[in-house]
């Protein structure tokens, strides 16, 4: 059965937004990371990003259409000459502002004084750190992810996020390999233990999220076959519960080029947002939007997994 039917089985009709709340902006495909589970296929030789006329548009979009909160993502964003702009006209906007980081890119040249702009900013960061354990963190990310993204949270910390009274600083958690993750509560728990007793580290949410069988992890999926099980892995693991709640009922996504999609992994299958509807940050209305039909495919298992993924 595939997830459209699925859907249809569970719901008696086809999954549709409820709002748009959030505006996620991925701005580049560059990073200077090249990890094994990214759905983005990231990396260094990545030239697409977006110029400065797609951000002011962003910028035109999030002060006349009510946004509720700015999702920045990439590669890695900061690596867009035009982040930082970006950021500081959002910022001060009323509009909740999230920037999704790799915490390694603040080692980078030119990069040093990052975590001061963020701070003084004031957004919530995302932050991926996938374990507290340093060689799965390395095998995932490379070897020296660790102990940078662990120099990278203390840093953060001595500046305000994550602690009790400051600024925003999540962790995201992704598995290994071809496996759902175990409980969101368990890990957070296992998570904030580990990282304050070793390296007195604090944060305040752990997302754990369900690899996402899209880009370079895809990939490593197709060359396992005829071992790849991971598709039946999702669907066995489908949780009806979850449907009401997944990002894309209530959030928009936006490519570099400023097509528009429901969510970053149909951006990067290239299944854009059904005819119909506004297709690109030019003709974004918010009304019509928060009115569409989602577009689906059976990827769209990963966040309907067991707690889901969003």
């Amino acid at each position: 059965m595939t997830f459209g039917e699925k859907i249809r089985a569970v719901k008696a009709r086809f999954l549709r937004a409820s709002a748009v709340d959030t505006l996620q902006v991925n701005i580049g495909y560059r990073c200077n990371m090249t990890c094994s589970h990214c759905h983005v296929s990231a990396g260094p030789s990545r030239a697409e990003e977006m110029g400065a006329g797609l951000i002011r548009t962003v910028l035109r979009v999030v002060e006349q259409g009510n946004i509720g909160t700015l999702d920045i993502t990439g590669g890695a964003p900061e690596l867009n000459p035009h982040f930082r702009f970006l950021v500081e006209r959002t910022s001060g906007s009323g509009c909740h502002v999230m920037v999704r980081t790799n915490l390694t890119v603040f080692f980078e040249r030119g990069f040093e004084d990052l975590p001061e702009f963020l701070a003084r900013s004031a957004v919530e960061l995302i932050a991926s750190f996938p374990s507290h354990r340093r060689e799965a963190v390395d095998r995932i990310r490379g070897k020296g992810a660790f102990e940078k993204g662990i120099n990278a949270l203390i840093r953060l910390n001595r500046l305000g996020f994550g602690v009790p009274g400051g600024l925003v600083l999540n962790l995201v958690h992704n598995p290994e390999g071809p496996s759902l993750p175990l409980p969101q509560a368990t890990l957070e728990s296992q998570m904030k233990q580990a990282l304050m007793e070793q390296f007195g580290i604090s944060f305040n949410r752990l997302f754990a999220l369900t690899n996402m069988p899209v880009g370079r992890f895809g990939r490593s999926l197709e060359a396992r076959k005829p071992g790849n099980h991971y598709l039946e892995i999702l669907k066995d693991a489908f949780n009806p519960a979850t449907i009401d709640n997944i990002q894309c009922r209530t959030l928009v996504n936006v490519g570099p080029d400023g097509r528009l999609y429901d969510c970053d992994f149909n951006q990067m299958l290239g299944l854009p947002i059904l005819p119909g509807f506004p297709r690109h940050i030019e003709e974004f209305d918010r009304e019509a939007l928060a009115g569409r039909e989602i577009a689906v495919d059976d990827h769209c298992f990963a966040c309907t997994a067991v707690q889901g993924s969003t």
